[in-house]
């Protein structure tokens, strides 16, 4: 309601702009009413599961798939291999040692205060009919190590927080280029209508280094990145219908918008940005019905709550959102991207453990591994592990010697990474990085395989998988990516 105060006399100028603008008006509306834009439409229910056009068209697949959806739990900060699930037992026997003296070179730090080689205060043992080494931190995720391929030399290119989530992400250390969500996307379109195909969910201490670029769509139009999910309240921010407006009034508004954009379409037929635009106006008007049920977790057991530790408050923020993904796949998103571990005020807010490994570790192995757990035992009794791919991994691994005494520092020479799902064979070690931990040794995989993994697993030909920007054609799998043969076999 304005509160502007009312005019006494009206000047001429002032006459002839209302009523010129009513005059305006009046013929617009008889215009759209002839066109059809305000004949009756339908409600949201049925809107949830219409089909839409532009950017978010389902799209073919370049062979027959073996997932149809991809959950990625990317662990911020870095956690350490060798305190998770790469057994070194050379770091006992050589504890002390300089890491010059056995591998017969010198190497670079991050944060400096470097101090010898230093065995994990975790104890390992094997698990499973695989006898896959897994350390006591994480004794809900060993009981599903049969399920699970154990990458142990996934490597990267810098010992930088930012470019390397950029490059697990992109494929690039630099910011700019799309991410895997986004290629995803763009190669396969979306399965549901009323949800994005992208969906990110940060840590509710906050997001991760480097921020929205990690899941950006680069020189891809805009309508392919991510879009993200709050894991309480509204799903997205400003999401609701504004106060005081009907549905068939903000229906007829985004008719009329989705009119006038159409004909500026005709008029400039090169310009992308307005299909896009109009295409994420429409998915944004269906979010607003669909959006929120898919992310109500109210409805599920309390056995499946329990499952994803909802009864536990340590458990509960990663569970939820675990729990969400669940119920995203399972009405259509292709991709759910979730950060564990964020930009906060503590040194503890992420897995980066330079000071305090044993506290820092065990906290967010406590905070993650029953949802994680949860979340393959769910998708198994559900069915859906068949069709649905979980990547686990951070970006990058830590070192085999001391920093402080106590912590570790980064190092992008070796990580270990999980994948399960999608018809993976479980309980096989992929890759070995060398005795003490420190860099890849035996077949290196790098983001750029990673990445044309999970392209291949989807259906599409990471080769052929291309977007022309800047007069050439870019893959996120570069030049120099290959598929792992184990995982695809």
């Amino acid at each position: 309601m304005s509160h502007a105060p009312k005019k006494k006399f009206w000047s001429r100028r002032d006459f002839l702009m209302q009523s010129g603008g009513g005059i305006a008006g009046m013929a617009l509306a008889s215009m759209l009413d002839r066109d059809g834009v305000f004949a009756q439409q339908p409600s949201l229910d049925a809107q949830c599961s219409a089909q839409f056009s532009g950017a978010f068209e389902p799209k073919q697949p370049h062979f027959a798939p073996r997932a149809k959806n991809v959950i990625s739990l990317f662990m911020s900060g870095g956690p350490s291999q060798l305190d998770t699930f790469d057994y070194k037992p050379a770091l006992t026997k050589y504890a002390g040692v300089p890491l010059e003296d056995v591998i017969g070179e010198k190497f670079a730090v991050r944060q400096g205060m470097p101090g010898p080689l230093m065995p994990s205060p975790f104890e390992f043992k094997q698990h499973g009919q695989s006898g896959m080494w897994v350390s006591e931190l994480f004794p809900h995720i060993a009981r599903h190590v049969d399920d699970i391929a154990f990458i142990k030399s996934l490597y990267g290119r810098s010992n930088d927080h930012i470019q390397s989530t950029y490059e697990m992400q992109t494929g690039q250390i630099r910011m700019g280029f799309p991410s895997v969500g986004c290629w995803v996307t763009y190669g396969l379109g979306s399965e549901s209508s009323s949800l994005p195909a992208f969906v990110v969910m940060n840590d509710y201490r906050g997001g991760p280094l480097g921020g929205p670029n990690d899941w950006g769509s680069g020189f891809m139009p805009a309508s392919y990145q991510g879009t993200l999910f709050r894991s309480s309240g509204d799903p997205i921010v400003d999401l609701e219908t504004p106060d005081g407006m009907t549905p068939d009034q903000q229906r007829a508004r985004l008719d009329v918008l989705a009119r006038l954009n159409q004909m500026d379409m005709e008029k400039y037929p090169g310009n992308s940005e307005l299909a896009a635009r109009i295409s994420s106006y429409e998915l944004a008007y269906r979010m607003q019905g669909c959006a929120p049920e898919a992310i109500d977790i109210r409805a599920e057991s309390e056995e499946t709550k329990k499952l994803y530790g909802l009864d536990e408050a340590i458990t509960t923020p990663f569970g939820t959102q675990c729990l969400m993904a669940r119920r995203l796949v399972e009405r259509g998103v292709r991709f759910v991207q979730l950060f564990m571990g964020g930009v906060g005020v503590q040194n503890t807010d992420t897995w980066d453990a330079h000071s305090n490994l044993v506290e820092n570790h065990t906290l967010h192995a406590a905070e993650s591994d029953k949802p994680i757990a949860g979340l393959i035992a769910d998708l198994k009794a559900r069915g859906m592990l068949d069709d649905t791919l979980i990547v686990w991994h951070g970006e990058f691994g830590r070192m085999p010697i001391s920093q402080r005494g106590v912590g570790r520092d980064h190092n992008p020479g070796t990580q270990t990474a999980l994948m399960v799902g999608a018809g993976i064979q479980g309980g096989q070690s992929i890759g070995a990085s060398d005795e003490w931990g420190y860099k890849a040794l035996e077949q290196p995989i790098s983001a750029h395989d990673m990445h044309a993994t999970v392209l291949t697993l989807l259906g599409l030909d990471h080769e052929k998988l291309t977007f022309r920007y800047s007069g050439r054609d870019y893959r996120l799998s570069d030049i120099e990516g290959k598929p792992i043969p184990q995982i695809i076999a």
